[in-house]
């Protein structure tokens, strides 16, 4: 029902007329108007009449359906702290395809007792299909009858990947009420998320939710369903890696009967602001490939950092580096199962940062100096597209139904929202909120996202860099541009360079780079021998070790393993759990490790992140050489054997290493407010720096230190290495066009000065196998200010004069 009295604020600040609601831009300045539709969660709003507009802004369409009349604002956040009700939502963020995220609250009028509703967008509202925009999308009860049996199985399976992370943050009860499960296509989505009661949901519970839906599968995974279900109540499937495995197999035995194509174009330009092109791609810009013929379909953009001190080097490098790695993969087997797959798309990544960072260590590349880069991947195998991303490159699915943002940024924004501490909007607000945490080529630790998605329709995943999905004009082009794709009426090459123009006239402060994989499915629903063959693949499920059963395959090729050979470390899983004390706990300790002893009496007062944690960002578009805060996340323990660290034994720098003064915790017995400020960080070192081991400390709390006395650091061609001072640049602003917020470099931004040899300085030995290689002999000059090692006793000792 549309309410003739409500009109739509059009969101440009400069303009905002008002408009009707038929209307689809502008009738002022011609910019897209926004409809955004919310779900509202709370009793209050029974106290709300259709058709009402709410707080003189917020439009109630239908029963809890609200369309916001001015989304040029901000919505309404709280002061103070967020809820335990609200904070699943946020530490999902990961996960906003499936899972709706918090949009703002509702202060209703007074005389409502001063209550709120809390709102949500992307809930499975449909906003362009008419006449359908403004209403709920279908039940999977619903619908779950006309759906073929690779959709079907896809449903579950993704019911199946949000099992973990929901059990987590204790609303893994949603899953039951099928109220909430709602479908767009082959996506699964949830209205809202209901918190558990006292009882944990079990897996049992779920195969019993799951038992109604066998009467109305096809035929042909009837039997499969049955014997699933019965296994879950039974127990005997234990978690959910074993449920998403014995998905894995059906989905491999039902894609059989489908076939399909993939087409991929690239294309990249420097921008009319940019001197040179810092992006790259693969296949080559101005390419298109397809598989079949082609035997791997792979895309990749890259953003490179640093400026005139190599961004493209890194970019380039990164690609050159990814195509190597994964020509080595079996893509046509379809034994090569899911799990090891992902595994090697993560190690590759690895390798790839491996290879920017060596390249920086090779050339005395020091703090702001360091060159890196973003990455996002694309790769077909089988019924499956494996994504894989790292820092703010994107990628978007696009289908006939929407268009879906999959990657989440790896920006302090985000960083903020996944640990529940601020609505998304609110986040954006900060001045660091765009600044990376991570990127390759930054630091030794690196955690790519790698996501999965089935095909069972037509659809086209959209990887770009910044260039073009700053200010969501993704959002804004998408149905003009890319659906027509799906419809037969524009191609990927044509399509590709398309978007290249619209990121260049439209935001124009960047490099743009554009990679479109045109994904054409077809699906005959198969018949009575692969039915059995389905049947045969949940005899898995009889055996007397499940978790063993499932979760290895025998037939599966045996890969090169690359990880016993990398440098860099994989971070753990960036999901947010409901004991998010245990993470940040593990955090805490390595960072106290690098002298960040100050970040614990902060937390332990404050219970969140310091403000220096995001380590001085600049804005983005300067591309002065820069580099990424450190994450956040634990590394995996170091092996490095002690006997390596005896008295007198010599070190060598394979990266840049924080020394601290001391190993005692902060917040110690210091009575003395000049205590209280000591900064336990005592400097920093560049890599190739040669330390020798004066003694071993332990401490209870912090466990095994090293205190190490620097012997010398390398030199450039000028002279001692010096650390570079940080800078603050920012590019013109071009019309209406605002720089986006940027990367910055840690090791300037903390203030730390670089030690000289004779100096001494604490580590922890957790964080030695990264940072050091032990060495036997040297020049007398790389010696420095350090005595020779001797042996005695079969233990390395510095000799006495």
């Amino acid at each position: 029902m549309q309410n003739d009295a409500v009109t739509l604020q059009c969101p440009n600040d400069l303009c905002k007329a008002t408009n009707t609601e038929d209307d689809k831009f502008c009738q002022r300045c011609g910019m897209p108007l926004i409809k955004r539709y919310l779900w509202a969660v709370g009793e209050e709003i029974e106290a709300c009449q259709i058709g009402e507009l709410v707080a003189e802004r917020y439009l109630l369409k239908s029963n809890r359906i609200f369309l916001d009349t001015k989304p040029g604002l901000l919505p309404e956040a709280p002061y103070l702290d967020i809820s335990n009700a609200i904070k699943p939502y946020l530490r999902l963020v990961a996960y906003r395809l499936q899972v709706p995220q918090v949009y703002g609250l509702l202060p209703l009028r007074q005389g409502r007792n001063g209550t709120e509703l809390l709102l949500l967008e992307q809930a499975p509202i449909y906003t362009e299909a008419v006449p359908l925009e403004g209403q709920l999308m279908p039940e999977l009860t619903r619908v779950w009858k006309e759906a073929s049996s690779i959709r079907q199985l896809n449903w579950l399976w993704q019911i199946a990947q949000l099992w973990q992370p929901l059990s987590t943050e204790g609303v893994a009860s949603s899953l039951f009420e099928t109220q909430l499960l709602r479908v767009e296509g082959s996506v699964l989505r949830l209205l809202e998320l209901r918190l558990d009661s006292s009882s944990v949901p079990t897996l049992s519970q779920l195969g019993q939710s799951w038992s109604q839906l066998v009467v109305e599968a096809k035929p042909s995974i009837a039997r499969f369903l049955e014997q699933l279900c019965l296994a879950l109540q039974q127990g005997e499937v234990q978690s959910a890696e074993q449920l998403v495995a014995i998905l894995d197999r059906g989905l491999v035995e039902a894609e059989s009967s489908q076939a399909r194509s993939l087409k991929i174009s690239t294309c990249t330009d420097t921008g009319p602001s940019r001197q040179r092109n810092e992006d790259a791609c693969y296949p080559p810009s101005h390419t298109t490939i397809a598989k079949p013929p082609e035997p791997i379909a792979l895309a990749i953009v890259c953003d490179g950092i640093g400026g005139h001190e190599g961004g493209n080097v890194a970019s380039n490098l990164a690609i050159e580096t990814l195509q190597q790695q994964i020509q080595q993969l079996p893509l046509d087997d379809a034994h090569l199962n899911a799990t090891t797959l992902s595994n090697q798309l993560e190690r590759f990544v690895c390798v790839a940062n491996d290879k920017i960072s060596q390249r920086n260590d090779n050339e005395y590349r020091q703090g702001r100096q360091r060159m890196g880069t973003t990455l996002v991947m694309a790769l077909g195998h089988l019924h499956e597209v494996y994504i894989a991303h790292v820092g703010d490159s994107r990628a978007y699915w696009i289908t006939r139904t929407g268009c879906h943002q999959i990657t989440l940024d790896d920006d302090v924004a985000s960083r903020e929202v996944r640990l529940g501490y601020a609505f998304y909007r609110d986040a954006l607000q900060q001045s660091s909120s765009g600044s990376l945490v991570q990127a390759l080529g930054m630091s030794a630790f690196v955690h790519p996202t790698v996501q999965r998605f089935v095909l069972d329709e037509d659809c086209v995943f959209l990887l770009c860099s910044d260039g073009l999905s700053d200010y969501d004009l993704v959002d804004q082009c998408w149905e003009t541009e890319i659906l027509p794709i799906l419809d037969g009426k524009v191609d990927v090459a044509t399509a590709s360079q398309r978007l290249v123009e619209i990121g260049n006239t439209q935001n124009g402060h960047d490099n743009v780079t554009v990679g479109l994989v045109y994904c054409q499915v077809s699906y005959s629903e198969p018949g009575t021998t692969v039915s059995n063959s389905l049947s045969q693949a949940s005899g898995i499920l009889e055996s007397s070790s499940p978790a063993a059963t499932v979760l290895q395959d025998t037939n599966a090729p045996q890969l090169v393993d690359t990880a016993s050979k990398l440098n860099t470390q994989l971070l753990p899983s960036q999901t947010a759990p409901r004991r998010l004390f245990v993470p940040i706990l593990l955090a805490i300790i390595l960072l106290l490790g690098l002298g960040g002893g100050l970040l614990l009496a902060y937390l332990a007062s404050q219970e969140r992140l310091p403000p220096w944690a995001n380590f001085g960002f600049s804005p983005k578009d300067a591309r002065s050489p820069n580099s990424v805060s450190p994450a956040t996340e634990t590394p995996v323990s170091s092996s490095l054997p002690l006997s390596s660290l005896n008295k007198g034994a010599l070190l060598k720098t394979t990266s840049e290493v924080v020394l601290s003064r001391t190993a005692k915790r902060q917040d110690e017995a210091s009575t003395s407010p000049n205590q209280q400020r000591f900064s336990p960080i005592n400097g920093v070192l560049p890599a190739g720096s040669v330390l020798q081991v004066l003694d071993q400390q332990s401490n209870p709390q912090q466990g095994d230190w090293l205190n190490l006395k620097v012997c010398s650091i390398p030199r450039t061609r000028t002279g001692v290495t010096k650390p570079n001072s940080a800078q603050n640049t920012s590019a013109p602003k071009t019309g209406n066009v605002q720089p986006s917020p940027t990367r910055s470099n840690s090791m300037a931004a903390t203030g730390s000065r670089l030690l000289q040899p004779g100096e001494e300085g604490l580590i922890s030995t957790t964080n030695i196998e990264r940072l050091v290689l032990p060495i036997s002999s040297l020049e007398p000059e790389q010696l420095g200010k350090c005595l020779a090692p001797t042996t005695v006793g079969g233990e390395s000792q510095p000799e006495r004069n």
